[in-house]
């Protein structure tokens, strides 16, 4: 194959997962954007509202886990078209939801949808795009990802003030049918690799699960963990957060999260450069973390005036987006090989696991009356983050020596 037509086939397979990721992340805010219709409609708590995520992350983790094994087994396209399908019914469902038992009905489908995104992306990238360009396809998923958050709360918010919270969600039934149909027009660059004839394992499945001993596979797992935490703080209640902190308006509060995604996008894709031309991955990200975290607690203690609130959202996100791409290098280098999507599923459903804590945990923080304490709380867990990302890296390092041939 040609240079130019390797190029064309990898640019493909990275749009195409890039715009699945994008529909994914757009459905872990639906509901969050949509809290302060919810809230009154159905007489809720925020800690309530929090259960609705947190209960929509408790599935998709649970399933991500399970899931990289399907992918393994079965195909990452397969899989992937299930989880597409599964979005758009659940929005269906919440779009028609009469009760409080109704949202949580949907919310639980949804995370069914999201449950096999990571472990089927991650799978194909890594099967379908040459490895020259693998940190800029690993940026990109991650670039799509952002977008798709900042898109939903503007989509969703614009919908329902013009019309109703029921019209917002069943418009977004129709963003993954719409994917769906475009996924399937292209299945053939999608297309499972081969699988190789699988050598005997012990009785019990040891070669399959062996992967799980391996210490580095828990510290990407307790990182994920840490860092969504600090995320699912900020998805559910940073415009609320800083409404409160700042007397800002709802608009400007909603335009300055949005500006974090977008910023996040921004620093991913310089991220993607930044990782493709190094190893020391786990030193990236602990720099652009812990100015992450700085930032954050700056915005926590409000002693900066409300106009900065956006500007400063945004480099928060900035400096997030930027340790994206040597995250998922970092992973890569430590997992075994042969167990993409078994790794990646397991991996990533840490930051299911977060994103189900975050929400309920700081809702608990905004029912307090405390909104200073969830940009503080964000700092905190951005920079426990910082600690398993330099244990994960110091633990290849030593890998990288040990395997290296003698002069």
């Amino acid at each position: 194959m040609s240079q130019d037509s390797t190029l064309r086939a990898d640019a493909r397979v990275i749009a195409l997962v890039g715009l699945a990721h994008g529909t994914s992340h757009f459905y872990h805010l639906i509901l969050a954007a949509l809290f302060p219709w919810l809230k009154p409609a159905f007489g809720l708590s925020y800690a309530e509202l929090g259960l609705l995520l947190t209960a929509f992350f408790v599935v998709s983790g649970v399933g991500q886990a399970l899931a990289g094994f399907v992918v393994d087994k079965v195909g990452a396209r397969s899989v992937l078209f299930f989880g597409m399908t599964m979005l758009g019914v659940s929005a269906l469902v919440l779009s028609v939801a009469g009760s409080y038992a109704a949202l949580m009905a949907g919310a639980l489908l949804a995370g069914v949808g999201n449950s096999i995104f990571h472990p089927a992306d991650y799978t194909l990238l890594n099967q379908r795009v040459s490895r020259a360009r693998l940190a800029h396809g690993f940026s990109v998923h991650g670039i799509s990802g952002n977008i798709g958050w900042a898109a939903a709360p503007l989509f969703m918010t614009t919908v329902a003030a013009f019309s109703s919270w029921r019209m917002a969600l069943a418009s977004a039934a129709s963003l993954p049918f719409l994917v769906l149909a475009i996924l399937m027009l292209n299945r053939a660059h999608l297309r499972p690799e081969p699988k190789p004839v699988a050598a005997p394992v012990a009785a019990g499945g040891e070669g399959t699960l062996s992967f799980l001993r391996l210490r580095a596979v828990w510290m990407c797992f307790a990182f994920f963990f840490l860092t969504a935490v600090a995320l699912g703080g900020i998805q559910a209640f940073a415009s609320i957060g800083l409404m409160q902190l700042y007397g800002i308006s709802r608009e400007l509060a909603t335009g300055s999260y949005t500006a974090y995604m977008l910023a996040s996008a921004g620093g991913m894709l310089l991220g993607g450069f930044v990782g493709a031309g190094r190893q020391d991955h786990d030193r990236t990200v602990a720099i652009a973390f812990a100015v992450a975290a700085a930032l954050a607690l700056l915005l926590g203690v409000a002693v900066v005036p409300g106009w900065l609130a956006l500007p400063l959202m945004a480099l928060v996100g900035f400096f997030s987006g930027i340790a994206g791409p040597s995250r998922d290098l970092m992973i890569r280098a430590a997992a075994p090989k042969n167990a993409t999507g078994r790794v990646y599923g397991i991996v990533y459903s840490g930051l299911d696991a977060g994103l189900s804590v975050g929400p309920a945990l700081f809702g608990l923080v905004m029912d307090a009356g405390h909104p200073g304490w969830l940009f503080a709380g964000i700092a905190l867990f951005q920079s426990l983050a910082i600690v398993t990302a330099v244990g994960v890296g110091g633990g290849t390092r030593s890998g990288r020596l040990q395997n290296a041939p003698l002069a």
